[in-house]
Order: C-alpha cells, then structure tokens, then sequence
C-alpha cells in the first residue's frame, strides 16, 4: 500500500535543529566542523537549503546523522515504503492541529464494530469528525504523552463510547485512566499490546506494540510510535534529547523490520525502512 499521498512530518531545517540541540553545539561550532559557511547553514535551517551533497556528509558526520537519508530529505526525495498487508485493520485518524496534522490510530479486526484507540487527537470533536462508520464501541485507549494534540477530548471519547479501559503511561497526571508500569501487555478482545517507557520528547511517554492473538494467522503487527520517531525524522527531545535517541535506537531494535511504524505526526512507515533510511538512526 504506497503512502506518498501523506507529507513527512519534517523538513531538512526541522531536523537540523533538532539534531544541532541534541549534540549540546552552537550552530557556529557546526558550520565550522563541516566546513559550511555560518549563513548557508543558517538558511539551510531556516528551509531556504542550497546545500551540496558533499556539504550535507560532512555536516552528517558532525551531527552524528545518517548522511543517506539526511541526502534524501534535502534533495526532497526521502523514499517512503510500500506498507505490507495486515490481517487486521489499521486506520490513522489524521487531525489538524496550529499548522500541523496530529495522527490518532484505531486498529480492529475485519467486520468488527469494535476496536482500540491510540492517542485522541487535539479534541473530541476533531476526533469524531474523522471517525470511521463501522466502529460503534471503543475496548480500551492507550495514551502515548499527554501533550495537548495527542489527548484531547480523552474523557468525552471515554463517556460517548463507554470505554472500560484507559491506559496512560507512568507518571501521566491524566484526568482518567491507568498507568502501566515499562514492559506491561494488556489483553484486549484480539490483540496484545505491550508498552514500552520511551521519555525524550516528554518525561512520560510511551510506544505501544500491538499484535494479533486468539488463533488469527500471521504474525504481524504495529508499533504506534507517537512522538518518538517519525517517517524521516524524530520528535523533538525537549526533555532530554540524550534519552529521547537512546529509546529510539532501542524501540527500533526490538520490533521485525517488517513490523508497522505508526507515529504521532506524518505518513506510516516500517522499522526497518526506518532503520535504512531515517537520519537520526545511525
């Protein structure tokens, strides 16, 4: 299934900057390890790029970035995967939020009229006005962070739909819901879904890992990502950059390459596309 239909989250200067803080540098000391001139990296950031190839591997090395995928997303050819076929369905509810999109997921199974919600979105009524047809109940919502574009609405979307279950991650001061503790699997209806601790982008957040159970075939599965990771790019660390690539070279590593990236901003993915291609994974 191509998804090129769906703009990246970030562009070259977003990553860049999010990069030049996460190495504790000032933007002189960069263009003068990389050779660039002190404006043209300035530009570049600033999305008015006339950086060379040769420019962006020798910044890539300073910045410690994939100078692949680095290339690519300047040259405004990051390649994006073909998603392979899931025994289950996977909807991305794609909200508009300030100038952005806020992506919440609900995963069910074939005819089913009921399934599990990941994230809210920036409102109830966003939410709703993106609401499939098919889906009359919600079993359980699981919460990546509680920024505001991620859990909005989450005590409405508990009250309209009757959701027993709410799952937010340790350290969450959410106004409904239970905290799993790092490394939890929740058993709801057809799937397992296991939480994984991932602070960085803020002190409590969490990636959720979602598979088939209950005599369905295949083995594949998803892994809602949040603001963890990106296709192209990554969350800002705005807690702690250091933690914030730590958890995601480590989420990565323990998901299939085939396994579904589904984040909290921009097109699906897959981790091992990511693993190839994304300029914070080296």
């Amino acid at each position: 299934m191509p998804i090129t239909m769906v703009p990246l989250e970030d562009e070259l200067g977003d990553v860049l900057e999010k990069a030049i803080r996460g190495c504790k540098l000032a933007v002189d000391d960069v263009a003068r390890e990389a050779g660039i001139s002190r404006d043209k990296l300035g530009d570049a950031m600033d999305y008015r790029s006339e950086l060379t190839c040769a420019e962006l591997e020798r910044l890539a090395k300073v910045i410690h970035l994939n100078e692949v995928g680095l290339c690519a997303l300047a040259l405004g050819k990051y390649p994006l995967p073909d998603i392979p076929g899931l025994p289950f369905s996977l909807e991305c509810l794609r909200m508009p939020h300030g100038v952005g999109v806020a992506n919440a997921y609900l995963i069910s199974v074939p005819g089913g009229s009921s399934g599990l919600l990941f994230d809210t979105g920036p409102s109830f009524t966003a939410l709703q006005s993106h609401w499939p047809k098919n889906l009359k109940t919600v079993e359980a919502v699981f919460l990546t962070h509680l920024e505001a574009e991620h859990a909005g609405g989450l005590c409405d979307v508990v009250d309209c739909y009757g959701v027993p279950s709410v799952y937010v991650p340790e350290g969450c001061r959410a106004p409904c819901g239970e905290a799993l503790t790092d490394g939890a699997v929740s058993r709801c209806g057809y799937f397992e879904v296991t939480a994984y601790s991932t602070p960085g982008h803020s002190s409590a957040h969490y990636c959720y890992r979602v598979r088939l159970i209950n005599g369905f075939p295949g083995n594949a599965e998803v892994l809602i990502s949040g603001d963890l990771i990106f296709t192209g790019s990554a969350g800002g660390g705005y807690f702690c950059c250091q933690q914030q690539q730590k958890n995601l070279q480590k989420i990565l590593a323990l998901c299939p390459a085939q396994a579904v990236l589904a984040p909290g901003h921009g097109p699906l993915s897959t981790v091992g596309h990511e693993r190839r291609f994304n300029p914070f994974v080296m």
